[in-house]
């Protein structure tokens, strides 16, 4: 799966997706896929991570308490 730096736009590819679902982890392991070929793996905070389109990632992946109402 693909995930893109909100910042810059460089696609990184989510290496444990479980890591990605977890509400409780903020952030993931990753790799950035720019230039010739894949980078080595690095961490990555979930909030400067969007979808590929620019769409913000699911609340449900990144706050623990979203079923409380705000």
């Amino acid at each position: 799966m693909f995930v893109a730096e909100t910042s810059t736009g460089h696609l990184i590819e989510v290496l444990d997706a479980q890591s990605l679902f977890d509400p409780h982890k903020t952030q993931i392991e990753g790799s950035l896929h720019y230039g010739e070929e894949a980078q080595d793996p690095e961490m990555y905070e979930k909030s400067d991570l969007s979808f590929p389109s620019g769409e913000a990632l699911p609340r449900c992946w990144t706050d623990p308490h979203y079923r409380r109402k705000p």
